[in-house]
């Protein structure tokens, strides 16, 4: 294996507190020494780091890659191309794939297509349900043992209350995390927006805030009634965090993360004509944008995710209402997530601990850190650099972003997946 030394860089690990300049070792895939370099140390090939910012390998909870079943959307390998010039070195995958990841046989696929793509980290989140059809429980044990990291129903709705209680105790007995979208589809129904102004000006089916937070309320109970140790991903609203706010408080083993375009973008940002600004759940109001940004600045709101969703052409054209909801949004992750420290003041330890150390946490990886002996998943990155989102710098199959050919800060110049330089940026 090739020894690698980064120098001059600016090491930012907040799972070991250290934001200091100096060189990062690396030997045989694991990371062997931070700051400063053993005097016999002979590397292979050295990266100078000055004036960039040196931290492990992000963690992303939510990234569709749109295999098996979706290939015209994208691939295993196309995507995690995105990820690693997005810095991101695991990754899980919900199991709205099709079939869905409700079988072992389903993981071993995409484990081999993973191995095959040179990106071993993807994560396989079980399927809740058999199908995802919300009424029978899958094998989680049998999923466990396959490899998955979490079981979940993704988007789809459970038949009741009861079958959610008894997913949560069977994935307790199991030592499984419970991954939960809140949406009581009741409630939710076709809607496309937010109800809200901009819903009712432009006469679009709206999506009300109580569709989560009523789903969130259930879930919490039943989690406190069964121990089950629960994550609630992509919150969007200001009683989500309200309610997880107070379920920490009183002791509940609940985490939660939030998609990054929902701490920049409102429902006063959507163009109702340009489906790039579909999404579910859908952009709400400048207030809960506030409350979210203050839930991750506090510790409520655990982890920031991609939510990465690739479209092609077709999924997005037709009327608002009518198409495919989803942003590809890896391969902004950074540039946003950097923006959060200067529009809004949150600390940039902080935000990189909520795509780092955190995100391993929740999942009981040992990643997320430059520790000594961990594997070597390490992104570099220049926050100061100037790109555009355009044809020549974009990697992911789906062009279905907001911000195409806009011009964002930070970008990821270098990632290294267990010791190996499998990204290197060049302007093309």
């Amino acid at each position: 294996m090739t020894k690698i030394l980064i120098e001059n860089g600016r090491i930012i690990d907040p799972a070991n507190a250290i934001d200091a300049v100096g060189s990062l070792c690396i030997a045989d895939g694991k990371i062997l020494q931070v700051l400063n370099p053993p005097a016999d140390f002979t590397p292979d090939l050295t990266i100078d780091a000055k004036e960039h910012i040196v931290c492990p390998g992000f963690i992303d909870l939510s990234a569709r890659l749109r295999e098996p079943g979706h290939s015209h959307k994208g691939s295993i390998k196309s995507e995690t191309r995105a990820a690693l010039s997005a810095g991101v070195t695991s990754l899980c995958l919900p199991p709205d794939t099709k079939p869905c990841i409700d079988s072992p046989a389903v993981v071993e696929y995409i484990k081999d297509k993973a191995e095959a793509a040179d990106y071993p980290q993807v994560l396989s989140i079980g399927a809740l349900t058999q199908r995802l059809d919300g009424t029978e429980l899958s094998s989680m044990f049998a999923l466990k043992q396959a490899g998955c990291i979490a079981v979940s129903n993704a988007h789809a709705p459970l038949g009741n209350l009861l079958i959610l209680r008894r997913a949560m105790e069977y994935a307790s007995s199991h030592g499984l995390l419970l991954m939960y979208r809140a949406n009581e589809a009741a409630l939710s129904g076709k809607g496309c927006a937010h109800e809200g102004a901009m819903a009712s000006q432009y006469g679009l089916p709206g999506i009300p805030v109580a569709a989560e937070s009523i789903a969130l309320a259930q879930a919490l109970e039943l989690a406190q009634l069964t121990g089950c140790r629960m994550h609630i991903s992509q919150i969007s609203c200001k009683q989500s965090v309200i309610k997880i706010q107070q379920a920490k408080k009183y002791g509940l083993n609940v985490t939660a993360d939030v998609a990054i375009h929902q701490l920049h973008l409102s429902e006063n940002d959507v163009r109702p004509f340009d489906s790039h600004y579909h999404v579910i759940p859908p952009f709400r109001s400048e207030e809960d944008g506030h409350y979210l940004r203050e839930g991750l600045s506090n510790g409520t709101i655990d982890a920031i995710c991609s939510d990465h969703q690739p479209h092609d052409l077709d999924a997005k054209l037709g009327a608002f209402p009518e198409t495919e909801p989803g942003i590809a949004s890896l391969e902004t992750l950074l540039s946003l997530t950097l923006e959060l420290t200067t529009l809004h003041r949150i600390g940039l330890n902080k935000v990189l601990a909520s795509l780092t150390q955190k995100p391993a946490a929740i999942l009981g990886l040992q990643a997320g850190a430059l520790t000594p002996e961990f594997s070597a998943d390490v992104c570099i990155f220049d926050p100061k650099l100037h790109w555009e989102v355009n044809e020549q710098t974009w990697h992911s199959t789906g062009r279905n972003t907001p911000y195409w050919q806009q011009s964002l800060i930070g970008k990821v110049t270098h990632t290294l997946q267990g010791g190996r330089l499998l990204y290197k940026f060049r302007n093309r």
